[in-house]
């Protein structure tokens, strides 16, 4: 019962983070892990982990938390016709690849130079993206190039938390996608990331010593259990809100979090 009563203060927090990384996913095309992996990071090292085990207790919690924010936001997405189907069956299985290859890493080395390095990537595509504008024409490139894309998406995707649109909005704007199909599309690259990930992360990860109680490998349940009902709920809002918004704006909008999640991360790795 104190366990209980001690967690309630958490529990608001992780309904609030819910609602938000509904929306997000739904308006920007991100799995919810820029919500999700800051809150759930302070939140561990408030109950008393490490803060090397915190961060990647937060990476495997919002991993698990996106399964079905994914689902959600993806459905609302195909429905209004946002998802490049012929990217997605070119990419899917290289994305995989790259998740499982992220997801080992994880598990058996933690490392804040992971951060440090993603975070630097962040902050390089977000100044792009916010100053890049999207052609006219969808113009991809070669399939190598593609695969070796979609193979970084999904190394660096999962390893830092933060889902398939974090990267994947920018990479296909990158190649001229229009920003509405660019963030439905990565919705559908959030899905790929988040299943695997989480799996590895339940089966390999090794649970801290000093983690809270119903933690099953790098996922704690209490905390997946309170945020995920209401990122479902929010996840179709955020996608009728991103329907309302120019592209243009949308993709100025993205670049704006992506920047805040980079430095964000930076500092947390850093210990600033």
């Amino acid at each position: 019962m104190d366990a209980l009563i001690a967690f309630l203060p958490f529990a608001a927090l992780l309904a609030v983070t819910g609602v938000a990384a509904g929306l997000l996913a739904g308006l920007l095309g991100v799995g919810g892990g820029i919500v999700m992996v800051p809150v759930l990071f302070f939140i561990f090292q408030a109950m008393g982990v490490h803060s090397l085990d915190a961060m990647s207790m937060a990476t495997g919690t919002s991993l698990a938390g996106m399964i079905p924010t994914a689902i959600s936001s993806v459905r609302a997405h195909h429905r209004k016709g946002n998802v490049d189907v012929g990217i997605f069956r070119t990419w899917w299985v290289f994305i995989l690849i790259g998740v499982i290859t992220g997801s080992v890493l994880v598990t058996q080395f933690r490392s804040r130079w992971f951060v440090v390095l993603f975070a630097l990537i962040a902050l390089f595509v977000a100044v792009r993206m916010f100053l890049h504008k999207t052609g006219a024409v969808q113009v991809l490139p070669r399939m190598i190039w593609q695969r070796i894309s979609a193979f970084i998406l999904g190394l660096l995707s999962v390893m830092s938390g933060l889902g398939g649109g974090t990267i994947g909005v920018p990479l296909l704007s990158r190649f001229h996608v229009p920003a509405h199909r660019a963030v439905g599309t990565a919705a559908a690259f959030g899905f790929v990331i988040a299943i695997p990930g989480a799996l590895v992360m339940l089966v390999l990860g090794q649970s801290p010593a000093d983690a809270p109680l119903g933690t099953v490998g790098l996922v704690n349940l209490p905390a997946l259990l309170t945020m995920v009902p209401l990122s479902i709920l929010f996840a179709p809002v955020g996608v009728k809100l991103g329907a309302r918004l120019p592209a243009q704006q949308l993709k100025k909008v993205f670049a704006v979090v992506l920047a805040v999640t980079g430095i964000r991360m930076l500092l947390s790795a850093l210990g600033i």
